[in-house]
């Protein structure tokens, strides 16, 4: 699903400083609060907003900002559920599993897949979303009625960066694979632009996107890319020192009904139109 990581140096340096050699565990008698890693920035996962309401949670690091969102309705379940305080701390996304391994945050909830490459160096929980990946393209635009990968065969296409989106775009046959952009915001614009046909995102966030912008439209791929089940799914990233934190949030996690999960993101994703 969300956000493949590509380990370059950066993922070296940050295993060299960061390991959890002279570390100490989340003590889950002991400690009153847990601290979560997001972006703030990948409606309707998680986004920020200048006020608070019902919905928000303040951003420890950024005095004045507040986070809404389906991962920050979920951080608050698992919360209540442990009996900790909940407190948010908005990190870009390359630096979220270096923030988890100092210890910075105890635990990323951000639209997180569990691949493989992020395995080698933090511990997962069980899913607490599951999606599908999608394309958008300009509704009156030469792609409007694709079906299928192959439908975009020459097409310019773009995604995020360091994410599987970007990764599986070069399974469309003759693809223009466009250099991949920081945000949706400015996804969003390339293809409204025409510097780019389409780009590749998660149904979610891509319904989020065409909230706010009507010009778009998702195409749903009858026949789609090939994708590992770590793809189309999110969990929390703990720790791998944190053997009792993990248990105790898959715990939390399994009080959370999938209609309760389901009523969430339909919640999130209502509030979030405006977002991008």
């Amino acid at each position: 699903m969300r956000k493949a990581f590509l380990f370059t140096t950066l993922g070296v340096v940050s295993t060299l400083l960061f390991g959890c050699a002279g570390q100490t565990s989340y003590n889950m008698e002991s400690e009153t609060k847990i601290v979560v890693g997001l972006e703030a920035a990948y409606a309707p996962f998680n986004w920020a907003e200048v006020e608070a309401n019902d919905f928000t949670l303040p951003i420890s690091n950024q005095p004045g900002s507040f986070v809404d969102g389906y991962d920050v309705s979920i951080a608050r379940l698992i919360g209540a559920e442990l009996n900790k305080t909940v407190e948010i701390k908005a990190i870009d996304w390359l630096g979220l599993i270096p923030a988890l391994k100092s210890r910075d945050i105890n635990i990323i909830i951000a639209g997180m897949s569990p691949t493989d490459v992020r395995k080698e160096q933090i511990a997962f929980t069980n899913e607490y979303y599951r999606s599908e990946i999608v394309m958008l393209v300009r509704a009156d635009g030469p792609f409007a009625n694709a079906t299928m990968i192959a439908d975009f065969t020459g097409a310019k296409v773009v995604a995020q960066i360091s994410t599987v989106y970007d990764d599986v775009i070069d399974q469309i046959p003759s693809v223009v694979h466009q250099t991949p952009l920081d945000d949706y915001a400015a996804l969003a614009l390339a293809v409204t632009s025409g510097s780019a046909d389409a780009f590749v995102a998660e149904l979610p966030v891509a319904t989020s996107v065409i909230a706010a912008n009507p010009s778009l439209k998702i195409i749903t791929l009858e026949v789609g890319f090939a994708t590992l089940d770590a793809d189309i799914t999110v969990a929390i990233g703990v720790r791998k020192i944190d053997t009792a934190l993990l248990s105790a949030l898959n715990t939390a996690l399994a009080t959370i009904s999938n209609e309760t999960r389901t009523a969430l993101m339909n919640d999130a994703l209502a509030r979030s139109g405006d977002v991008l």
